[in-house]
């Protein structure tokens, strides 16, 4: 039956609880969200496309009121818009918002580096050695979903040594709208050996509290070329538009990363 988030107003009880009824509320809020916004990451929505409010809180068994809070909140991290007498719809990503969006991550994760250099301790230093002494072992598997995962935790790792939440926040919610892209960077490009070699060098460079080059490093890893980015993004919208194509008969330009 859907959560339909009742009595909110509920009075306490007798030993003075308050109702746990926005407790629910938020709750079906934030699992909205996550629900969603999942959907929105894995390109299970194709851009442009008008999100069905009544369809979601049919899907996810909950009220209208969490999902159009969801959306809300979604809206205001750039992966859906809000059109007056259309609704939501799905943003997807353009080559100049994939352009911006690697910048901004540079931006973000060489200012972040900078930090850590003046302000990570030993210990936070040493979990990202033990984390990427497991981490590259594992490239070895060739499992473009596992390196994804693998390469956006190193980078949180790192940005963490910053010690400035909001970085890390900032980081996360850039990484999660270029996911669906970078997983076919990876599936599509070649053996992404130069990304552990690059996640190595950059472990030095922290180690050595080596701002220039970290720097220098992290520039040249997440940088993306037009040529890149719009030959990634046709590669991403063949398979959001064309799923069961797989291989296209044509000889395909290759990403970078």
């Amino acid at each position: 039956m859907p959560d339909t988030e009742k009595a909110t107003n509920a009075e306490p009880d007798k030993t003075g609880a308050k109702s746990a009824a926005p407790r629910r509320a938020a709750d079906s809020a934030e699992r909205a969200y996550k629900a969603i916004r999942k959907q929105l990451v894995e390109f299970k929505m194709r851009p442009a496309e008008r999100i069905n409010e009544v369809h979601l809180a049919q899907m996810l068994e909950l009220s209208r009121t969490p999902v159009r809070e969801a959306l809300n909140r979604l809206a205001s991290e750039g992966f859906v818009v809000f059109t007056p007498n259309r609704g939501f719809c799905f943003r997807g990503v353009d080559i100049d918002d994939l352009l911006d969006l690697f910048e901004m991550r540079s931006i973000i994760e060489t200012g972040a580096f900078a930090l850590a250099c003046e302000r990570a301790d030993e210990a936070g230093i040493a979990r990202l050695q033990a984390f990427w002494a497991d981490a590259r072992i594992r490239y070895e598997n060739k499992d473009p979903d596992e390196i994804l995962e693998l390469d956006e935790a190193f980078h949180v790792h790192l940005a963490e040594l910053a010690n400035n939440p909001e970085i890390v926040r900032q980081l996360i919610g850039v990484n999660a709208r270029i996911r669906f892209v970078r997983r076919v960077q990876i599936e599509n490009g070649p053996q992404h050996w130069s990304l552990v070699e690059d996640h190595s060098r950059i472990v030095q460079a922290i180690v050595d509290r080596d701002r220039e080059r970290g720097i220098e490093i992290l520039r040249s890893h997440i940088s993306l070329t037009f040529a890149e980015a719009r030959s990634v993004l046709k590669e991403a919208l063949i398979k959001i538009f064309l799923p069961e194509q797989t291989t296209p008969r044509r000889g395909r330009a290759r990403a970078r990363k």
